[in-house]
């Protein structure tokens, strides 16, 4: 399957879903479904689909020797514009599942080749514990995923991997449309949701990187973290002039893309710290008449009449 998608740039900062555009009204659907891709996927395993992710029942997940952990199933999804006949694809995948970082080992082993290890003696370790319970002596804190040189990790550097939280309507509203629609296009989504970009960056990932990178930097070591295409634009994308000297920052920044539903390489930079979280928390700030017109019509009475 093969798509001529506009750049992530162009499709995700567009209108708000559900908002009039050129083309007509957009919404995110399902992009990926239990691995496969939804756009091939027949009638009748849409509907077999809908009811294994309806009922949840346990299914096997591709990208990792395990049953799928993600409710209802959902890899990516992506942007749909409706259409007089049917819907059509408007936009990239957006990786919701952290496991869908996994396909291949791709990411792994492009970190121990970035950091100058040999694949044949890098080993790998998951979910290493970083904090522990003061009170009950339990992990409190872990690191996603540790690549280190060999067996005796005299070197050794973590990764975490970030997806996109989506806000709006769960996908169970996709499934239970899906199991009663019979035509073989695309169905227009009957849910409106976006990518969360602000919760998913400032919120979620900044915490972590601020924990993390100073100590593992005292370590002598680096933090790397993954963040798909999509996220990484929304986040404004590649510095002007990108480092890809290891010893230039805390950072490593590793960027891959869904392509034709294989993940592959992408763009890589190094960061600090401080660059890091100015990138997770940049933002155009809205005017202040803009704001107090958006204020004035979300204002309800105090007190019920």
């Amino acid at each position: 399957m093969t798509h001529n998608l506009p750049s992530a740039a162009q499709t995700l900062f567009g209108p708000s879903p559900g908002k009039k555009k050129t083309g007509g009204v957009t919404r995110f659907g399902i992009a990926e479904w239990y691995g496969q891709c939804f756009e091939d996927l027949s009638v009748d395993r849409r509907k077999e689909l809908s009811a294994v992710a309806l009922e949840g029942r346990k299914r096997r997940c591709p990208f990792r020797a395990m049953n799928c952990n993600k409710p209802g199933g959902v890899c990516s999804i992506q942007r749909y514009s409706q259409g007089t006949e049917s819907a059509s694809i408007t936009g990239p995948p957006v990786i919701v599942c952290p496991v869908r970082f996994e396909q291949n080992r791709v990411v792994l082993s492009w970190l121990a080749e970035i950091v100058g290890f040999e694949l044949d003696t890098a080993r790998v370790a998951r979910e290493v514990s970083f904090l522990r319970n003061p009170q009950t002596g339990r992990p409190a804190g872990k690191v996603d995923l540790i690549v280190a040189n060999d067996g005796s990790a005299q070197r050794w550097y973590g990764l975490e991997i970030q997806a996109v939280y989506f806000s709006g309507d769960a996908m169970d509203k996709e499934f239970r449309a899906l199991r009663t629609h019979a035509d073989p296009t695309l169905l227009f989504p009957v849910g409106t949701r976006r990518p969360d970009w602000r919760s998913s960056s400032a919120k979620r990932l900044m915490p972590q990187l601020s924990l993390k990178a100073p100590t593992l930097q005292r370590w002598n070591s680096k933090l790397a973290v993954a963040v798909d295409r999509p996220f990484f634009d929304a986040l404004g994308g590649p510095s002007e002039n990108p480092s890809q000297d290891i010893n230039d920052g805390d950072i490593i920044w590793l960027v891959p893309e869904l392509v034709n539903g294989e993940l592959r390489r992408g763009h890589w930079e190094v960061l600090t710290l401080k660059e890091s979280e100015e990138k997770l928390l940049s933002g155009d700030k809205v005017k202040r008449d803009a704001f107090e017109a958006n204020l004035r019509s979300r204002l309800v009475p105090l007190v019920e009449a």
